[in-house]
């Protein structure tokens, strides 16, 4: 019943090409339909299908450099923002909808998630994993594409006034691709500063639920859910050239920090292109 509901749902909302694009997609499957991390395609379809419009036309997501996406692992690392990690929403559908071939999206996300009921469940069944290393050196194995915020809360949670300001890099990731031989796609992500502005946090209320933060925005919590709408503001994602990186995964801190800021430096290099194309500036120091 449920799986007969299930298809009906992907008929009403997905058309035909785009349901075989998710088919495309490289993923190895059990016999129950899922893979070891437990995602389900049609889980994706679904929700493809009921986001496609807010990628389209809410957001009015514009993709560009997406065709240097090499085949095989890869990891893609962006800059983090908006609170809510729609911009983690928005680099998956774009690699669904219009990278060739189609690639699902293996996103890490925070140890906390887990804890957070429903919602856990359909991140999985849409392919996000805990952000464990050894999650992220198997599915690289397996030849999957890896999302990485090196920011991590440290980027989404950032207030209004600390938009495009790139914060500290953590430096696992530079690691993960150097033993595993995977190439790293820099990302510069526009607009998801500006779909949820946070003036402050409210810590305490954040301690109570669990959460990293708690934003407190010109609508939220003011008008309660519907204040937690995200605001439609036209975002770029802009893909940077493969960068390949050689060494010890287990040199020391100083030589992988210099790698470290080499994809930091692409990432800013992109957010200051798609910046200038909107007539706007970073006003972050080439160092930081």
């Amino acid at each position: 019943m449920i799986e007969a509901l299930k298809n009906r749902l992907i008929e009403l909302t997905l058309p035909k090409p785009v349901r075989d694009r998710v088919d495309q997609a490289p993923l190895r499957l059990n016999s129950a339909g899922f893979d070891p991390w437990g995602l389900d395609p049609k889980t994706v379809k679904i929700a493809t299908g009921l986001l496609r419009w807010f990628y389209s036309h809410y957001f009015r997501v514009e993709t560009t450099g997406i065709e240097r996406l090499p085949k095989g692992r890869v990891l893609l690392v962006a800059n983090h923002s908006g609170q809510i990690p729609f911009d983690g929403l928005l680099l998956a559908l774009a690699l669904v909808l219009e990278a060739t071939p189609p690639r699902i999206v293996r996103a890490m996300a925070e140890r906390w998630v887990p804890t957070l009921p429903f919602i856990s469940t359909l991140f999985a069944r849409c392919g996000t994993v805990v952000g464990d290393p050894q999650n992220c050196v198997e599915l690289l194995n397996q030849d999957e594409c890896v999302l990485v915020f090196p920011e991590g809360t440290r980027g989404s949670g950032k207030s209004i006034f600390k938009r495009y300001e790139l914060q500290r890099f953590g430096t696992g990731f530079i690691r993960l691709a150097l033993e595993t031989n995977t190439p790293i796609v820099p990302v510069g992500i526009i607009g998801c500063e500006e779909t949820y502005p946070a003036f402050f946090h409210l810590r305490k209320i954040a301690k109570k639920f669990g959460a990293p933060y708690f934003p407190f925005t010109p609508l939220f919590p003011f008008l309660g859910p519907l204040g937690a709408l995200p605001m439609p503001t036209k975002v770029t994602l802009r893909f940077g050239e493969p960068l390949k990186f050689e060494g010890d995964p287990d040199a020391s801190d100083r030589d992988i920090q210099l790698k470290v800021d080499q994809v930091k430096s692409a990432i800013r290099s992109e957010l200051s292109v798609g910046l200038a194309m909107r007539g706007r500036q970073i006003f972050t120091q080439p160092g930081k």
